[in-house]
């Protein structure tokens, strides 16, 4: 039986403008908090280019089981940043994590 990986994606605004430092300070917090738990695979910082979307950044990563995933949601580094960073600092948010279908 072929395992699939999830692959996580949270798009989202923040209370800063699109160019600021606290906008860079955010993405790239994220990106040394969430890449370094051990069970997160490709982590991606994306900057929305698509005028038919209204969030400007999202981050993506995959996982090789459910198992992970759920690992990584009850981390506790994933969870002090939603805590003290994502609600204080993002305004919009849309989380989409899709089961891959490779054949």
């Amino acid at each position: 039986m072929e395992t699939k990986r999830i692959k996580h994606t949270a798009f989202f605004n923040l209370k800063y403008p699109v160019d600021s430092p606290e906008t860079e300070r955010f993405l790239q917090d994220g990106k040394e908090i969430l890449s370094d738990i051990p069970v997160v695979n490709q982590f991606e910082v994306l900057r929305q280019v698509s005028p038919k979307s209204e969030y400007d950044f999202g981050f993506s990563m995959e996982f090789n089981s459910q198992a992970d995933y759920d690992a990584y949601n009850s981390h506790q580094s994933h969870q002090e940043f939603v805590e003290n960073r994502g609600k204080v600092e993002v305004v919009k948010f849309q989380e989409i994590d899709c089961l891959t279908l490779d054949q």
